[in-house]
């Protein structure tokens, strides 16, 4: 069977996870987070891709990142799985495959959903039990988002930037938002999308896509999209 062709906008956000084959460990030790991050780094400003949250767990990677131009993401994380898998066979003594199959990806809503999928993602060591609150856990992008703590690899979106006038208002606000868990709407509809490789967001936004791109952005929906009115085409930053 044809893979599905992946939704790609350059300036609309997609989340990006890869798991481990088989679900077992990406990371064996402290060295390979630092590893991954520094080849992550690299195959981002390579392929002008743009990162606004991250947290690499032991057997799996979530990623929000804003592409830049149509390929941005795909060779972003070709250039990457290439670099890190060749250095952890090397590393620890392995051979074969390490990831599970192609990582999956979904576009978001930025104006609905970027802030509840920076949570999500930034949640996941909590939600696994690892920790009890995401400031504890080491290799994630709230520390950064939430606290101030230098991190190369993040590019603050625009909607992060309005949640305050200064960087110590806008940290605040961010860390106020983790005060409430996204509720299992909003959670079911994360996973859906991502399970799907289809569009997390407003019906409006699903719309403008389907009408940009000519595909179905909701599950379960046949033939070609419906005809709407003329819409401006935008993107969403």
């Amino acid at each position: 069977m044809a893979r599905k062709p992946r939704f790609n906008l350059p300036g609309v956000p997609q989340h990006v996870v890869q798991r481990g084959n088989n679900r077992e460990p990406c990371f064996y030790a402290v060295g390979d987070y630092y590893r991954y991050l520094d080849y992550l780094h690299d195959a981002a400003i390579k392929n002008h891709a743009v990162i606004h949250a991250y947290v690499l767990m032991t057997n799996h990677v979530h990623l929000l990142v804003t592409p830049g131009e149509d390929y941005s993401i795909t060779h972003m994380m070709q250039d990457l799985g290439r670099k890190y898998v060749r250095y952890i066979n090397r590393t620890h003594s392995r051979t074969g495959t390490l990831w599970e199959g192609r990582f999956k990806a979904n576009l978001v809503d930025s104006e609905a959903y970027l802030l509840t999928c920076m949570r999500y993602i930034e949640m996941n060591p909590v939600r696994a039990g690892i920790v009890n609150s995401p400031g504890e856990y080491r290799w994630s992008s709230y520390a950064k988002n939430a606290q101030g703590r230098s991190d190369r690899i993040i590019e603050t979106h625009p909607l992060y930037l309005a949640l305050g006038n200064t960087n110590l208002q806008r940290r605040h606000t961010y860390r106020e938002l983790f005060r409430y868990h996204p509720d299992d709407t909003q959670v079911h509809a994360i996973r859906d999308a991502l399970s799907q490789e289809l569009v997390l967001g407003r019906d409006d936004f699903k719309d403008r896509i389907e009408q940009m791109l000519k595909r179905p952005t909701r599950p379960g929906q046949p033939g070609r999209p419906r005809i709407a009115e003329p819409a401006t085409i935008y993107y969403v930053m």
